[in-house]
This record gives structure tokens, sequence and C-alpha cells, in this order.
């Protein structure tokens, strides 16, 4: 710890010398902060990071950097509160404060980010990035109360710490509220902070201040019923008072002569959730009957906590009545942002129903400060561990399978929504989230049961697939072999894994009818002795209006289409065909057209591309990459022979230098490979106009993204997609379509 009181005032003595803007209460609550978070933050920061620090800030200053925000705020005051808060409060040490206290500095300019990677290290200046995304994003939204607004903030969460900074900063705006002049912006500070940074503290267990925020905001906001219940918890304070001794009293002996070492106090149920009883269960103040507390928190190793907790529930239990439908058991599985405790409503004394919470000094102190003490006690040193819930937020965005649109929604799910916990017969417990049902939960226990589930039985009652569940449901679900996912199912699945699953069998399943009718099909022409010719089939299904070929295949297997008829219709178009051909040859009096490179090589024989061709040494030209169904030809190199498209760039040139080394070349067979084809997209830079092109990418089948290349300047977006295809005739159609995707100006094929 840094003791030094001279090097402290000397410190702060000079920032407040170099800037007379500063008045003596503002010095003087500067070296009052300043000593408060060096004794906070203890051996965490080194002499070196102070002195380093110290340099850098005489040298901002003196350059000019603001000193006030737009609430009228000393800056470096409100970076000094909100670092000590994230100190105190939250648990962040070293990185987090010297980012904090740098952040103004290189926003404004005044010093660059390398240098701070360089003094302070990556973790440092990764913060600072963080912050700096964060404000930015703050002047181009006015309105935080926007779908868009949420997934861009959630998606800075490279780093939780930003997402913790945010709400520290949050909580002192809202503490020194009454010295906002405006009340504007006393009236946006406290909604965003119910909105946004209450629900947000919640999740990362800030419990406390997920509390302080919402009191906070309901002052603001709605004043006259926060004093309503503040005077009425004044009212009441001597006589609550009297009644949570009386009912701590034989709680309190009976545990000591137990032996266990806690303590155990009662609490007031803030203001904001005496405020949502009210208004939601219609009642008078008076009618509250679970108004407090009590907290019980056992001094105990870790070895021993859940046993002793399990004890001081069966002494309160013995001593008082309880509501079996209000106990919670987060002890046995705690929430997922780490909350542990055990929960249990009792009839106390006079009739009233008071709530016990049984917890141990660990469990406490993660319950105040959340993910930060998780580090804590998981043993990670610094503050480079992130939270489970932020690696599943990446799962889930990793995940290839997952739509792209469908990312955000089933992230917003997990975040904002609570969760429930339903029970297999067995006992065995899963965690999904509000809403979830029967059919996420068959998911959830293995991919198979989910898409062989035709009903469940819950509690012994049957019910169906749709039957959104319960907390403490125990489900048991039923299959049938003849089941499998079907489309509507996607309407009611929750969860991204079971959405995930049905997408990905439903393809499977379009896949394998494709399949089926391609071999029926083929089966029928082979049947009656006739040759089919693939690009003659081709123009069949564009005459017959068809899309993509899936399309017509899927028809042929649903049995809309007959195969008889259809074989009926292509030997009708190519008998029209050829007696077209006949008369065009004998009309043009054996006129023929050359086209390029005919000449050269008329008097060769042609090389047919073919899956099966053997003998001969060939590849695909890297400069065009020619597809199935492109007009083609050959060139001899040392290497072999090089397959180029007839529009290549280089055809010119290969056509007039090397004649003689232009091979005539053609496709036959079928396409049976994928080939890579790169699509130029120029169209809006709108929030969503990737997610919207790899979406209809995705649902094409046969398809994939290799990769994806895109740049953005000046609300214009051009990429690069590559795409992994199987002939020409998907890839105009894949251009169609992401043509017809809005923002989308131009689509080209490289």
């Amino acid at each position: 710890m840094i003791k030094n009181k001279g090097f402290v005032c000397n410190f702060t003595t000079r920032i407040v010398m170099k800037n007379v803007i500063f008045s003596i209460e503002e010095r003087r609550e500067l070296i009052s902060l300043y000593r408060r978070l060096l004794q906070s933050m203890g051996d965490s920061i080194s002499r070196k990071d102070i002195e380093d620090l110290k340099q850098i800030i005489y040298r901002v200053t003196e350059a000019g950097v603001s000193v006030h925000d737009m609430y009228g705020f000393n800056l470096w005051l409100r970076n000094l509160r909100t670092a000590l808060i994230v100190s105190d409060e939250i648990g962040l040490k070293r990185a987090s404060v010297i980012a904090i206290l740098l952040f103004n500095p290189v926003m404004e300019g005044k010093l660059e980010l390398q240098e701070v990677e360089k003094t302070f290290g990556s973790d440092v200046a990764g913060i600072v990035k963080g912050l700096i995304k964060t404000h930015e994003l703050y002047i181009m939204n006015a309105a935080i109360e926007t779908e868009n607004f949420r997934k861009l903030l959630i998606s800075f969460a490279e780093d939780v710490r930003v997402i913790l900074i945010m709400i520290a900063d949050r909580l002192l705006l809202m503490r020194m509220s009454k010295e906002v002049k405006k009340d504007e912006h006393r009236l946006k500070i406290a909604a965003e902070a119910s909105y946004l940074y209450a629900p947000l503290s919640h999740k990362l267990g800030l419990y406390k201040i997920k509390s302080e925020l919402e009191d906070l905001s309901l002052k603001i906001q709605d004043r006259e019923m926060y004093g309503y219940i503040a005077g009425k918890l004044n009212e009441t304070k001597r006589s609550r008072d009297e009644y949570i001794e009386k009912f701590i009293a034989p709680l309190e002996k009976r545990l000591q002569e137990m032996g266990l070492h806690f303590d155990i106090k009662g609490r007031t149920k803030s203001i904001h959730s005496i405020r949502n009883k009210l208004l939601k269960q219609k009642i008078e103040f008076e009618s509250i009957y679970d108004l407090f507390a009590i907290r019980v928190v056992l001094d105990t190793p870790p070895e021993k906590e859940k046993a002793e907790c399990w004890q001081v529930y069966s002494v309160v239990t013995d001593m008082y009545q309880p509501n079996p439908k209000r106990m919670k058991d987060w002890l046995s599985i705690p929430k997922s942002n780490g909350y542990e405790s055990l929960h249990t409503t009792v009839m106390g004394p006079q009739g009233h129903w008071v709530e016990v919470q049984i917890r141990t000094r660990r469990m406490d102190e993660i319950a105040e400060r959340g993910l930060a003490a998780h580090w804590k006690y998981k043993g990670i040193k610094g503050e480079g561990g992130l939270d489970e819930w932020l690696n599943g937020v990446r799962e889930v965005l990793e995940n290839k399978d997952t739509p792209p649109s469908d990312l955000i929604h089933d992230f917003k799910l997990d975040l904002y929504d609570e969760e429930i916990f339903a029970f297999t017969p067995k006992g065995d417990l899963f965690k999904l989230p509000k809403d979830a049902t029967v059919l996420d939960f068959a998911f959830a226990i293995h991919t198979k049961l989910g898409s062989k589930c035709v009903s469940a039985k819950i509690n012994g009652k049957n019910v169906t697939i749709k039957h959104k569940l319960r907390n403490g449901d125990q489900v048991d679900i039923l299959t049938s072999p003849n089941q499998s996912p079907k489309q509507d199912w996607l309407n009611f699945a929750v969860t991204s894994k079971a959405r995930v699953k049905i997408k990905q069998s439903l393809k499977e399943q379009a896949a394998k009818q494709v399949e089926f009718a391609k071999e029926l099909l083929q089966r029928r022409f082979k049947n009656k002795k006739i040759e089919e010719d693939e690009s003659m089939m081709m123009r069949l299904i564009k005459k017959k209006g068809y899309k993509t070929v899936t399309d017509f295949y899927a028809d042929i297997a649903d049995e809309k289409l007959d195969v008889n008829t259809v074989i009926e219709q292509y030997l009708e178009l190519e008998k029209r065909e050829k007696e077209t051909a006949e008369h065009s040859e004998r009309s043009t009096e054996g006129y023929r057209a050359v086209i390029p490179g005919e000449e050269i090589a008329s008097k060769e024989d042609v090389l047919v591309i073919d899956k099966n061709l053997t003998g001969i040494e060939y590849k695909l030209a890297k400069c065009c990459n020619p597809i199935y169904g492109d007009d083609i030809f050959g060139f001899v190199s040392s290497q072999g022979i090089k397959i180029h498209r007839m529009n290549c760039p280089n055809a010119p040139a290969m056509f007039s230098r090397f004649g003689y080394r232009v091979v005539k070349a053609r496709w036959s067979g079928k396409s049976g490979a994928n080939y890579p084809v790169t699509l130029k997209v120029i169209g809006r830079d709108d929030i969503g106009i990737v997610t919207n092109i790899t979406s209809v990418i995705s649902k094409e089948n046969g398809m994939s993204i290799r990769s994806i290349n895109i740049d953005s300047a000046d609300g214009v977006f051009q990429g690069n997609i590559t795409v992994m295809l199987n002939n020409t005739d998907a890839m105009d159609s894949l251009i169609k379509k992401i043509k017809a995707v809005k923002g989308v100006k131009q689509v080209s094929r490289y």
C-alpha cells in the first residue's frame, strides 16, 4: 500500500496549481478522493504505476484536457469517484481504475492509446478502448429505448469490466442527481438507470447496486410514490425494528447453542420492490406481509458451507411454520450469475410472514459484489477472468449452425429474462430461459430426444410439446419413432440449441427428399432407355417456373409433380429444340458463328471436363475460378492444362499470344463438386445488412460461406463474399436473392 502523504499532496497540488479553475472545495475533495482510492487499491497498484500515471496526468492537464462534463461536474473528480465505486463496491482494481483515469485524455486525443498500452499493458488499453466505443455509441444514439442500442452495447462486452465501469459511473450520476441542474438531464439519467443499468446489474449479480439504482430512479421519475413509501417506512420503523428483534432473539440463542459463528440482521425491502408489489397486487401498504427479510450470514469454511446452511434452515423451520410455496434453493443449484443462498418464508409472531435468507460470508460477498467476487473466490489472479455468462454469449455467437438473424434474439432472451428450473423423472435438473417449452426441455436433455418428442407428462398430467414450463416442473418426455422435427416447431421453440437443431434437421430432411427425387427421376429415365441431358433438364426446370433446382425435386418428393409427366415434358422440349436447331441450320445455309478461340483449335479434339476424367492432368485456374456451367477453354502450361472461363481477364492475351496452346473444352456429366465463387456486394451501410445477406446464403441448400471481407466508409458498405456452390444456375439464383436484400445496390461476380 502507498502510504506517503507528502507524495499524495505533491501530486494533487501540482494538478491544481496548473489548473486554476479548480475551486478550493474541489481541491480538498481531489486530495481526499485520491488518498481513499490509494488505500482501497492496496498492493494491486505499484509505485511505478502511480509515477507513470502522475506524469501522464501532469502532461495532459497542461495540454488542456477538458475539466468539466455536460452536467457541469469536474471530470477528474467524477472519474475518481467512479474509480472508488469500482474498487470499493465492485472489487475491480488496477487495470480498471487506471483505465477510468485515462479514458478522457485518450478520447480527446491528448494521449495516444499506444502509449497507454506500452506504459500500463494491453489489459488497461483494452478497457480504455471499450469505454471510448461506448461513449461514441451514446453520441450516435440519443434514445436508449431501442433494440439496436441494446444489441450494440452488449457487443462491446469484449471485456465485461467495461460494462461494470459503466454501471459504476451510472450509479455515481444517480447519487449526484440532485446537483444536475436541468430536469431533462435528470430524467434521462434516471430512465437509462431503470431501463438498462439496473437489469444489467441484476444479471451480473450486483444486487445492492441494482436496488440502489432502482430506488434512486424511482425517486426522480415518480417522486410522489417514492415519498409515500418512504414516509410509510419511517412511520413503521420503530414497530418494525421491535418485531425484527423479537423474531431474531430466540433464533440467535438457538444457533449460538449449536456452536455456529454467524451474523443475523433484518433488512427492509427496497422502495422500488415495495412499489412493484403495490402496483402488481393492487393492495394497500399495510397489506404487504413480507415487508422485510432476515438474513443469517455464517462464518464457515468452504467444506462445511452447505451442511451448516441446511442446519440453520432446519432450525428456522422448526421454530416457525414455513410456507412451502416460498422456498427457494439457490444453494444446490446457484444462479448463472453465481448467486447462492437459501430462501424461505415463515410465519412469525403475530401472524406476519417473514422471509429468511441463509448464506455464508463468501456467498454474501458474491451477492453484494457479483462477478468481481467470483474472480476472487475462484482464485483468478488480477482481473483477466471472464464470467460464465459472457462465455455463454460467445459460444452462441461462434455457433456456425445458428443463422445470424437468430443470434441477438437468443442472446437477448438469455440476458433479460428470468430463468426457470425443471426436473427429469430421475431428478436431473435443467436450467432454461423463461417461456421455454416442453420441446426446449427435450432438446436440452438430448438432440435425439427432442427430435422424437410428441408430448410430455408434467406432474402426472399430459401436455403438448408447446406447453410452457414453470419453475419446479417434473417433466417426463414422451417420444415416437415416427416423429421428426416440423417447420412449425420454430414458432414455439425458445432456446438457441433447440432452434439450431430443428433447422439443421429440416435442412437434412429436405436434402434427403431432393436426393430421393433425383434417384427416382434417373431410374425412370433409365427404365425408358432415355439418356438425360442435364442442361436440357435445367432449361425444363426454369421453364416450369422454379427458382431453384431444390424446389423442383422437393415437389417431386412431395408428389406435387408426377415423374412420368416430367419425362413427357422433357421429351417434348428436347424434340422442339431439335426441330428448331435443324430449321435454323437450313435457314443459315451452313453459316456458323465462330466463338473466341474456336478457329485456333478447330481441328483439335474437345477436352471434356468431367469428374471421372482420368489420364489427363488439369486444374481450374485461380485467376477466374470457373464453375460448372461456365463457357470454358483449356490452356496448356508446364503444370498441365489450366481451365479458364471464356470471359477470363487473361483470355485475350492467351488467345492472341499463345493460340497454339489453347484447347477447346466443355463440361460434361453432372455437377458433383462444390466450387468457390467470390461475389462483390455494394450497398448502404445499414445495421444488420451483413446478417441479412449471410442469412440468405445459409438458407440455400448445398451452399456454404468460405470467407467474408467487409469494408465500410461514408455510409457505403462493400464486401467480398466467397461462397462454395456447385453450378452457374445456383450462382445466378443466389445473386438474385442477395440483390433483393434491403439496402443492397449491386451484386457481381469477380
